[in-house]
């Protein structure tokens, strides 16, 4: 017994010191006032565009045609591209032939036919579209990405 009490004081203060620390950290991690909360989304405020603006700030990309990751299946897709300027939208159109509309061919040959299925499908689409196309844009930014027209077929 002697010899197990060090280990066993050891222990218990290791075992302390976690639950110690645990207890101090918990209120970074899990804020307990609400209202920072609701403050911090309150302050987020979505820009609302006239319907002129957003015509003025799209630019489109029609007929896409492209296999999918499996050969059995061809795409046909059209997008709408919405940009956060009007300097971005001049660059997106000047670049779009040469830089985004392969980003898109390129995305499309890593998709399965399956992953497209449903709105999630096209959406998580949408969303890596944009993270790539984002990072060839030098001016400005891509907002947002809508799908105009999708056919899916087997061949």
């Amino acid at each position: 017994m002697k010899k197990m009490l060090p280990w066993l004081i050891t222990i218990l203060l290791a075992i302390t010191l976690i639950v110690l620390a645990a207890f101090l950290l918990m209120g970074k991690f899990f804020p307990s006032d609400k209202n920072e909360v609701n403050a911090a989304v309150e302050n987020v405020e979505a820009k609302h565009l006239s319907a002129d603006e957003i015509v003025e700030l799209t630019a489109e990309i029609t007929d896409i045609k492209t296999n999918l990751a499996d050969p059995d299946y061809i795409v046909l897709i059209n997008f709408a591209f919405q940009l956060d300027s009007i300097t971005s939208k001049e660059e997106f159109d000047k670049i779009k032939d040469i830089k985004i509309k392969p980003i898109i061919i390129k995305t499309l040959a890593d998709t399965k036919p399956e992953q497209l299925n449903g709105a999630e499908g096209k959406d998580q689409l949408s969303s890596k579209l944009v993270n790539l196309i984002n990072k060839t844009l030098t001016e400005g930014k891509l907002t947002q990405i809508e799908i105009t027209n999708f056919i899916l077929t087997s061949l």
